[in-house]
């Protein structure tokens, strides 16, 4: 392949760790309220919490994309197909994102959240100061794990009209009938991008087990 074709999947990889990001922004910030909702005291939000993640997750990220696609389509708007998977990619996300933080938060000691409460804490300073501290440290490898996941989950917003790295080789195989060639540069990058993030995800599993 010539040095264009490379600079083709090379574009195409970009717009694929773009998604990626932007779905981790987004369902970042959403699967944050969730976990919060999710560990609240207050049984209803807990339900809405539980109620949201039931859905998403029984709901395959295909079928997301569908719905957001035709969805905004019926509602009379036509987004790119960027807009289009960068929101059905966060509301994808945030359903796994808040379950996972939500596990992480609660597996901070019941001693941590008695002992500030006897100091006279509110819930919001105890989550802030105390809890979301050391919620972190636990929620790290299995988020970084989960951008994996997200990367590879990426090859599937060509549905929609959204060229990524897999859409961009079969694009590319279409111009030159070389279907090995191109898809093993296509793995060979999937492989670049996603290696080092499982790298980092059981190094920080490790320190997190090591230090316990």
């Amino acid at each position: 392949m010539s040095g264009n074709y490379f600079l083709y999947l090379g574009t195409a990889a970009l717009w694929t760790v773009g998604l990626s990001l932007m779905a981790m922004v987004g369902g970042g910030l959403l699967g944050f309220c969730i976990a919060l909702l999710r560990v609240s005291p207050v049984k209803p939000f807990a339900w809405a919490a539980i109620a949201y993640i039931q859905v998403v997750q029984g709901i395959p990220l295909l079928v997301l994309l569908f719905i957001s696609y035709f969805g905004f389509s019926i509602a009379g708007f036509n987004p790119s197909p960027l807009v289009t998977v960068v929101i059905a990619f966060s509301v994808y996300s945030a359903a796994y994102l808040g379950e996972i933080w939500r596990g992480s938060i609660q597996s901070v000691s019941k001693t941590q959240w008695e002992a500030s409460s006897c100091l006279g804490f509110p819930r919001h300073l105890q989550l802030r100061q105390i809890i979301l501290p050391q919620a972190v440290r636990i929620a790290t490898p299995p988020t970084v794990g989960f951008m994996v996941q997200l990367v590879k989950n990426t090859s599937l917003a060509s549905v929609v009209g959204f060229i990524e790295l897999a859409r961009a080789g079969q694009i590319l195989n279409n111009t030159l009938f070389q279907p090995f060639t191109v898809f093993i540069f296509v793995a060979l990058i999937y492989f670049c991008l996603c290696f080092p993030l499982s790298y980092v995800s059981k190094k920080l599993e490790s320190s997190y087990v090591a230090n316990r």
